[in-house]
């Protein structure tokens, strides 16, 4: 199990990420990324060259809802040259534009809705949706589970993973290893985690975003 570690809290990338990137550019992260809104694409392009020049996987998660801005989002991510493309839902039209690009695309599946998102939809649902999207060509999902109205985060997390063996990403409100366990039980591949390292909350008894950080990482390797 790994994460990508998200600078970004209430489903916003940060004003200082650049600044705060450099404060824990020595921890091995593998995977980190940002939001499409909250910050100019001038900041977004700086952070993402540290990123890359660093040996990170990049990604970044689309929580734009209409088509019209999901899809100038999916530019600015082909533009930056993230390696990953998170969420939408507008397989149809995002594959095309990333047609022989290195960028992956990873849409929500489910009904997501609102800011800060979420998602509706059953299992069978999350199915029938990761199904329709690897076998159209995406990289993987991107799935919501915690956010989720109607069933339970762990039925949708074994629900994707059980119609494909590509990454199944959760996305959003992991905050313990407890639920780190959980999720690596159920298929997950991958989750992003931004609020709870940045505030705090993961570990409560340390502060530093480094610590948080470690212990992050810590957790994730128990579940090897």
């Amino acid at each position: 199990m790994d994460f990508i570690f998200m600078l970004t809290r209430d489903d916003q990338t940060i004003e200082d990420c650049v600044e705060l990137y450099d404060t824990i550019r020595a921890l091995p992260l593998r995977h980190v990324g940002f939001k499409d809104v909250g910050v100019p694409v001038d900041v977004l392009r700086k952070l993402h060259g540290k990123l890359k020049a660093d040996g990170r996987v990049t990604y970044m998660e689309v929580v734009s809802t209409s088509e019209e801005s999901c899809l100038r989002s999916a530019q600015i991510g082909l533009d930056l040259g993230v390696d990953c493309l998170l969420g939408g839902t507008q397989v149809d039209l995002i594959l095309p534009l990333l047609k022989g690009s290195r960028t992956g695309y990873y849409p929500f599946p489910g009904i997501p809705v609102g800011h800060p998102t979420k998602l509706g939809g059953s299992p069978q649902r999350i199915a029938s949706d990761t199904r329709s999207a690897l076998t159209k060509g995406c990289a993987g999902v991107d799935l919501l589970a915690y956010r989720a109205t109607e069933a339970d985060p762990l039925d949708l997390i074994r629900a994707a993973r059980s119609v494909t063996d590509k990454p199944v990403i959760v996305a959003g409100s992991i905050n313990s290893p407890k639920r780190i366990r959980d999720i690596a039980a159920a298929g997950a591949s991958l989750f992003t985690i931004g609020t709870a390292a940045l505030d705090g909350s993961f570990y409560p008894r340390n502060g530093l975003l480094t610590n948080q950080l470690k212990h992050i990482l810590e957790a994730c390797a128990a579940t090897a």
